[in-house]
């Protein structure tokens, strides 16, 4: 290797202005066909590639670009389809492709959860009586592409087998090294004729090498890829890790591959190169790139950091990169038109990271006039980034002098719920939703009229008060216990509060994927966070006036708000959670004080944020229930507070969800088919909860039989007296007909069960 290189790991598939998204929902509807669709995210894929070469980076990734997810892609190689689809074989059609992610009036889609550490969510692969085989090639496919199309020689990425396996379900653990052995030939084959092609390059994604694995299932990493190194000899395989260091490091190191993908950024690698040295017949692939913050990265240091690299490893056999794949941040900063100039020029979005990219290693292999320029450039931003950061000495001060008493409620849950239960007078099995309601085109349109000063701020608030009168109606009409208004006035859960709460700031074109089509926009901490003025207050308080039954006060909780941000590390995070925390504490106390006796504090996120270094867990988890119970410790004792979370490992935090002493908590359970259940038969949880008894993340409207089977698997577990009925997220993806005639099925459904279990008191 002559020169040190700069490479990428992934690019965002959204498009500047989110044409992929668009592009998708219009193919959803009918608005254009599949012919369409597959010419307009070409198009899309082929401009980022275009991008990435102009910029100058040397290892272009290919096969990186998804209809959807990058793991259901893996599956549909292989033929991976559940059989309730009806899959004959050959290569997955786009409508049996958006089934398996979405669903169909006939088939429940497959479960959708965190991948790894990360706000993406990726489609699980179910591996039951399934024999996979080589149906498509899609990395071959890709490859070509961008060599006939761009002349670019491009880097295929591909999932790895033991990632892959270890992500699915559907098979024993026990049988875990069998499962994988029947992949390994058919990445074999992808290998083969990626290299009879001319890639130079192949980098295979096992992200799954970070975490805590067994010797067994280390053995059986050795083996696939001692395979590969023997039927496939001359593929330049990196071996591609990210989110956190290599745990098993002396064995990974020393596997047959050419080169080592290090996350620089999220673990301690560099610590991992001096203990124990880095082999010389291999490339190290440095990610020393941020690739999960939007913050210019210090290139001075950055370069200190790979001096120090580069002695540890052979003759230049460096790459630089990105942590991880940038799929995680947005395109580019250069739309930002309102943004204050110091944090604009502190800012590094997609393309902006690769330059930083490209600029370390011209840096590396000869620092030229202009390299130091943009040195100099980037310090500067720096420089004037923390220099005009928001400080607030009264925050800082009141979290400094919190106790453990200051995170307690009042009294007891056994206490509080009798309190609570006298108060609200609800049914056995209430019902009711997570909070949002559907968001139509026309709420969205108004909005943005709103935001480009085309109708007034009274005209804005009427419309969205309509929109709040005519749902409170619907929900009683469906005869909903306990209704929610429906966040109209909130374009997120988490930019609404940080264009509310001081010490933040927020973009127009921010964007990045969360799942399927649903994207986020993440704000910026860029200061102590404090509170002026009730939030939420005004939308709750009339929401309330419209009814008799209880609606809910709706927060997003301090864990979620700083997971769901962009945050600056100038202040620990811990501290900037527990300044969110004090800054909730307000507006609970304002949304009492206007009489609101439900409020429910989300934190969807609480299992997102879990390290993947499990040594590193214990400390995160008591942070996070330390700053749930600070944002809700002043709540009276009748005020019943709910919380909310969705699709992670809840078996890895239970005891921090007991923790939270929230009142009543619920937690997805549909997509995973009821599994979650079985959490609660090997654990005790007195207080209240609602697993979700039907996937809102897909169009289909489920059966009354299948919601109370649903309902009476967690019946098994939990006492009715404990449970709620309740969708398993927020209502604001659906259209208005759907959620409605799925709420019908879930209300008609709680009531038959409702009445079985009364009448079985009796």
């Amino acid at each position: 290797m002559s020169k040190i290189k700069s490479s990428n790991l992934g690019y965002p598939r959204i498009g500047e202005n989110r044409e992929w998204k668009r592009a998708l929902e219009n193919f959803w509807s009918g608005v254009i066909s599949e012919t369409e669709l597959i010419e307009k995210t070409t198009e899309i894929r082929l401009r980022n590639l275009k991008k990435q070469q102009e910029k100058g980076i040397d290892l272009i990734q290919v096969n990186d670009f998804s209809l959807y997810d990058h793991v259901l892609d893996t599956a549909i190689t292989f033929g991976i389809v559940p059989k309730r689809f009806n899959y004959t074989g050959g290569k997955v059609d786009v409508h049996t492709y958006f089934a398996i992610a979405r669903g169909t009036d006939g088939a429940v889609a497959s479960e959708m959860t965190k991948w790894f550490n990360t706000n993406y969510h990726y489609i699980v692969p179910e591996l039951n009586d399934v024999t996979p085989s080589l149906v498509e090639n899609r990395a071959l496919t890709f490859y070509k592409e961008a060599k006939d199309k761009l002349g670019i020689d491009g880097k295929p990425v591909i999932l790895g087998p033991v990632t892959f396996v270890k992500l699915a379900k559907g098979y024993d653990p026990q049988e875990f090294s069998t499962i994988v052995e029947t992949f390994v030939p058919l990445y074999i084959q992808i290998l083969q004729e990626l290299v009879e092609a001319g890639a130079s390059w192949v980098q295979i994604d096992e992200p799954i090498l970070v975490t805590q694995l067994s010797k067994e299932e280390i053995a059986v990493v050795e083996k696939v890829y001692e395979a590969f190194a023997e039927h496939v000899p001359h593929a330049q395989i990196i071996l591609q890790t990210y989110f956190e260091k290599i745990t098993a490091y002396e064995k990974i190191v020393n596997l047959p591959v050419k080169a080592i993908g290090m996350d620089f950024v999220h673990g301690d690698s560099l610590e991992l190169l001096k203990t124990y040295g880095f082999p010389k017949d291999k490339v190290l692939a440095a990610g020393i790139i941020d690739g999960r913050n939007v913050w210019r990265a210090n290139l001075a240091e950055k370069r200190t950091i790979l001096e120090v690299v580069k002695q540890l490893v052979h003759h230049n056999q460096l790459i630089i990169q990105p942590s991880c794949s940038l799929l995680h941040v947005p395109v580019t900063k250069t739309l930002e038109q309102k943004l204050d100039n110091v944090i604009y020029d502190g800012l590094s979005f997609a393309d902006e990271k690769l330059d930083e990219a490209v600029t370390l290693a011209k840096g590396l292999n000869h620092g030229t006039v202009s390299v130091q320029a943009d040195l100099d450039q980037a310090n500067e931003a720096i420089k004037q980034l923390i220099e005009t950061y928001q400080s607030n000495d009264e925050v800082r001060k009141k979290v400094a002098h919190l106790t453990t008493a200051d995170a307690q409620r009042s009294i007891s849950f056994t206490e509080r719920i009798e309190k609570q239960k006298q108060r609200l007078q609800l049914p056995l099995l209430p019902t009711t939703t997570i909070g949002s309601l559907p968001q139509t085109p026309e709420v969205r349109r108004t909005r943005t009229k709103w935001r480009k000063g085309e109708i007034t701020d009274q005209a804005y608030e009427q419309f969205v008060k309509e929109q709040m009168k005519r749902w409170i109606k619907i929900q009683e009409e469906l005869d909903i216990d306990v209704l929610v208004h429906g966040e109209f006035e909130r374009n997120d859960m988490v930019e609404y509060f940080g264009e509310k709460l001081n010490g933040f700031t927020v973009t127009e074109f921010g964007w990045v994927q969360s799942y399927g089509s649903r994207c986020v926009k993440p704000p910026l901490i860029f200061g102590d966070v404090s509170w002026d003025k009730p939030i939420t207050v005004k939308e709750s308080v009339y929401a309330q006036s419209l009814t008799e039954r209880p609606v809910k006060g709706m927060l997003t909780g301090p864990v979620t708000i700083l997971n769901w941000s962009f945050v600056h590390n100038t202040t620990p995070r811990y501290e900037i959670m527990k300044q969110i925390a004090l800054a909730l504490q307000k507006e609970i106390e304002s949304l009492e004080e206007e009489g609101i006796t439900i409020i429910q504090v989300d934190e969807p996120a609480l299992r997102e944020g879990l390290p993947l270094d499990r040594k590193k867990w214990n400390e995160y988890l008591t942070q996070s229930s330390q700053a749930f119970r600070l944002a809700t410790a002043t709540a009276r004792a009748d005020t019943q507070i709910h919380t909310h979370m969705c699709y992670s490992n809840f078996e890895d935090i239970f005891d921090c969800i007991d923790d939270l002493d929230a009142d009543v908590i619920s937690i997805e359970t549909s997509r995973s088919h009821g599994e979650i259940v079985s959490i609660f038969e090997e654990n005790t949880y007195q207080k209240e909860i609602g697993l979700g008894v039907y996937d809102i993340h897909s169009p289909r409207i489920p059966s009354v039989d299948e919601i109370k089977q649903n309902i009476n698997r967690a019946l098994q577990t939990i006492a009715p007296n404990q449970f709620w009925i309740n969708p398993d997220c927020g209502l604001k993806t659906r259209k208005e007909d759907e959620t409605i005639a799925a709420l019908k099925v879930m209300v008609q459904a709680a009531k038959e069960v409702r009445n079985k279990q009364l009448a079985s008191q009796k």
